[in-house]
């Protein structure tokens, strides 16, 4: 069933005891949302706890608040928007327990919890977090502004992607009113790198493909290459954006290699293509202009092979 905002925010105030999901290979928006929720519940007095599939990367460590261990009477997950997003930790962890909420943005969401409350038109999980903290007289601290701040900026590419709106920058000025350490934030998520991560970056672009036409970049990042600079798969989000950087190029593709035969894609696309069409035509789907789906038994190859048609098609 899907509700209203003010539905969701008349759920949440009746919860007491909560389990709060994130998606697999968590994001900024998705542990920004989490954190975000998780500290209005302990600023009212009331228990509250994060889990997600995969650790979360050391970077986002400030938004993340101590919690003590309780038995959860209801479950929320923000920004997940597919079952299959949650990971088999969770799914073991919840033992077929219901999931009473799900927040989220995705177009493409696929219901699966009890209730859905779905904002399509909100650049980030955090706007509508920040929309569900005012229905319900939840103050917003520093500490909630930080959070809320990260997921707005991170999801949209530090407001330079298509996503954001002028309700994106008027919260995200009001975060800042708030107490937000955007400087810091913004130079931790967009201007910091590893030296690891550097090293990865630039065994991939040894292998990088460029259509003839230079329209497509296809990026391929094995486990091989993991292991040897030891970047985890859950830091692998900058990287994400590299294809789409070069000039001419419409479709920037990542493929990340998730086990021994299974893979991760990441499409990020300009202004004429839909890349949520383009992963839907494999089992995915995301935004127009950012969407992802997976695929297992099939080499790298063959799987640009067969993106590379996809996107060509859409171009038609």
């Amino acid at each position: 069933m899907r509700v209203t905002l003010q539905a969701a925010a008349a759920m949440l105030l009746s919860f007491d005891r909560v389990l709060i999901l994130c998606h697999r290979n968590p994001d900024g928006d998705t542990i920004g949302s989490a954190a975000a929720l998780c500290r209005a519940y302990l600023n009212m007095g009331r228990q509250a706890k994060i889990f997600c599939h995969d650790a979360f990367p050391e970077k986002f460590s400030y938004l993340l608040p101590e919690t003590p261990d309780f038995a959860p009477e209801h479950i929320v997950s923000v920004d997940v928007a597919d079952p299959a997003l949650l990971g088999s930790r969770t799914e073991e962890m919840l033992n077929n327990r219901p999931i009473a909420l799900s927040i989220d943005h995705h177009p493409t969401h696929k219901q699966f919890a009890q209730t859905l409350c779905l904002e399509e038109h909100s650049a980030s999980c955090c706007e509508i977090i920040w929309e569900l903290l005012g229905e319900m007289g939840c103050p917003v601290t520093k500490e909630i502004a930080d959070c809320i701040y990260t997921g707005a900026a991170t999801d949209t590419g530090c407001f330079k992607f298509s996503n954001t709106s002028p309700r994106t920058h008027r919260i995200a000025a009001e975060m800042i009113e708030a107490g937000a350490d955007y400087v810091t934030i913004n130079k931790v998520m967009f201007d910091t790198k590893t030296f690891p991560e550097l090293k990865l970056e630039q065994l991939a672009l040894e292998q990088l493909w460029l259509s003839e036409d230079g329209k497509i970049a296809v990026l391929t990042i094995t486990s091989d290459m993991l292991e040897k600079t030891g970047v985890r798969e859950t830091e692998l989000d900058a990287i994400t954006a590299l294809p789409r950087k070069i000039a001419g190029v419409e479709a920037g593709i990542t493929i990340k290699q998730r086990g021994e035969n299974e893979f991760k894609v990441s499409v990020r696309t300009g202004e004429t293509l839909d890349a949520s069409r383009i992963c839907g035509n494999f089992g995915g789907g995301g935004h127009a202009r950012a969407a992802g789906c997976q695929f297992e038994g099939l080499s790298p190859a063959v799987i640009r092979e067969k993106l590379a048609a996809a996107v060509r098609e859409e171009m038609a």
